[in-house]
């Protein structure tokens, strides 16, 4: 009794903090709204100095942005932007260095019933900035295509058609015969950008330099508490070392000063729930990476061993960048380890088989709520025969129930010998009181597997469902579903004994209005599978205790038979 006690309240503990977590992403407190883009001023790719070089070394990139106040709207003065468009997003390129400056996604909205404010990564607007910049360091004295050199571009806009990759160009020269072509080249469906330098050298001089890409992303200060779930509510760099990903925390950040390491085979990024900004160099290149916060600005760099150009020869450096939603497949077809990004957290020894199961359903169903309901049936399944004896023995309970009434009343001012007769009772009856927790144990694994599967995964968000189900990754919003969750477990409580002292056996008894008020605030694809669960429990536990009691029948008629049997022959020798 004591276990069942300590499994109860335990998981009330849980559900009140899970309930917390979703009641404070839909009504706690917002950030502060984002001005519009005629009420933020616009700012240049900051003004960051770049470090003195030597003959022997190239130094990284500066990655301490200068963030003055931004000069007003009529001061600004901008490079000329190239436009890119494709199926998935809009891009600018600046012709400042040929930084990528803005990036809108074109299929995903901030909110589903706002279709055209849509999620924007990459923008000069300081309060949501986002920049991937990137160049070549020089060795030598002079002028150096850096992210502060301006290029020159055949056209001003681009768009993609068909299936054909577009390759965007933007040159730039020292007018000493050293020039260097910027490529980059999208496709009309993916997110990943390839990016290409290359560098040709004709003048009479080696050239030697390095190549590197830094991102820019707005780190503003936010409110922890020790509810704070990090796996999803992270919003700032994360860095891959080669063996492992770490998302760096700001503050530690500041405190400790920039991060550091090497790695031939890693990456950088900025993550905000379901997006990222990623930049993966060519792997196999020793590459020295740096990232840093200053105000309200982290700043991720990249930068490559020092190369030698021959006169006469050239060299093209190559980098892959991201910028979109955490789709898996598309994250892994670039580097398996950028599936890192989306992080399930704790459970993602769990949280990765499901997912690609309901991957797979959804498949099969192009829906994902009847992709939930699916992958629920084949783990009810999965578990059929470990549950059925747990069930068994709950029937068992049930039919025990008079049995143990007439204890109750027997003992009922003596708990000791209650506690004994009834332990007594369920072993001679071959009865597991605690059979009933095996249920909730194995359910919870998977209960908290999907709820990190439907708040991280991209693919599920603002998914729709059926009726008025138009969001599995947001509550209900008639709460319909929680109440048909609660009926369902107001009507299995009643195919499972009450068992226990009455203090334990009234919270049992209000579990169903409390687990409606808890599951009100979940992600309605949570409910989902909990009310199909409970479902196909009450259909389990239903078969179960028709089978249980017509085998006690059938017991009862034999021991009858028995007993009228010995009676015959007492008769017959009378």
């Amino acid at each position: 009794m004591d276990n069942q006690r300590l499994l109860t309240w335990g998981l009330f503990g849980m559900m009140a903090w899970l309930t917390y977590q979703a009641w404070m992403l839909d009504y706690g407190p917002k950030p502060q709204a984002t001005p519009t883009a005629t009420e933020e001023p616009l700012i240049e790719a900051p003004n960051d100095e770049l470090p003195q070089l030597t003959s022997t070394d190239i130094d990284a990139p500066a990655v301490q942005p200068s963030l003055d106040a931004p000069p007003a709207v009529d001061d600004v003065v901008l490079a000329p932007v190239i436009h890119v468009k494709t199926d998935v997003f809009d891009i600018e390129l600046s012709t400042q260095g040929g930084t990528v400056q803005r990036a809108v996604l074109r299929n995903y909205p901030v909110a589903k019933d706002r279709p055209d404010d849509l999620v924007e990564l990459l923008s000069t607007n300081s309060s949501e900035l986002g920049l991937i910049q990137s160049g070549l360091r020089s060795a030598a004295d002079g002028p150096e295509p850096n992210h502060r050199a301006t290029f020159s571009a055949k056209q001003q806009s681009y768009v993609v058609s068909g299936s054909d990759d577009l390759v965007v160009p933007l040159s730039w020269s020292d007018g000493a015969g050293v020039t260097v072509e910027k490529r980059y080249r999208f496709t009309a469906d993916g997110y990943a950008i390839e990016l290409e330098q290359q560098i040709t050298n004709n003048s009479a001089e080696t050239w030697r330099g390095a190549e590197y890409v830094q991102l820019l992303r707005r780190n503003t200060e936010r409110k922890r508490s020790m509810f704070d779930v990090d796996s999803y509510s992270v919003d700032g760099p994360i860095v891959y070392d080669g063996e492992k990903s770490e998302k760096l925390d700001r503050d530690d950040l500041l405190e400790d000063g920039p991060y550091a390491y090497a790695s031939e085979q890693g990456w950088f990024g900025a993550i905000q729930h379901h997006f990222v900004s990623a930049v993966v160099p060519a792997p196999g290149t020793s590459q020295r990476y740096s990232v840093s916060v200053r105000d309200a600005v982290s700043t991720a760099s990249s930068i490559g061993p020092t190369q030698t150009v021959e006169p006469g020869a050239s060299k093209t450096f190559t980098t892959t960048l991201f910028v979109g939603p955490k789709l898996q497949g598309q994250l892994e077809d670039i580097d398996e380890s950028l599936k890192l990004t989306v992080d399930y957290g704790w459970l993602t020894i769990l949280s990765q088989p499901l997912f690609w199961l309901l991957s797979k359903a959804f498949g099969l169903f192009g829906n994902w709520g009847v992709s939930i309901i699916a992958v629920t049936i084949l783990i009810k399944a999965a578990f059929y025969k470990l549950t059925e004896s747990s069930g068994r023995s709950m029937a068992k309970m049930r039919n025990l129930q008079p049995r143990l009434k007439a204890l109750q009343e027997r003992y009922k001012d003596d708990r000791q010998q209650l506690s004994q007769a009834m332990m007594e009772l369920y072993k001679r009856e071959k009865v597991n009181p605690a059979a009933g927790c095996l249920p909730i144990l194995i359910q919870m694994p998977f209960f908290l597997a999907f709820y990190w599967v439907l708040l991280e995964s991209v693919e599920m968000r603002q998914a729709p469902f059926a009726l008025w189900i138009t969001d599995l990754s947001s509550k209900d919003p008639f709460f319909i579903l929680p109440l048909i969750m609660g009926g369902a477990m107001f009507f299995q409580q009643k195919l499972n004994p009450q068992v226990g002292d009455p203090v334990q056996v009234k919270v049992m008894q209000i579990m169903p209005i409390i687990f409606t008020g808890f599951f009100a605030f979940f992600p309605s694809g949570l409910v989902l599978y909990w009310v199909t669960n409970t479902l196909l429990s009450i259909a389990q536990q239903w078969k179960i205790n028709t089978v249980v009691e017509k085998e006690a029948k059938q017991a009862r008629g034999g021991k009858r038979s028995k007993k009228g049997g010995k009676g015959d022959k007492g008769d017959k020798a009378d």
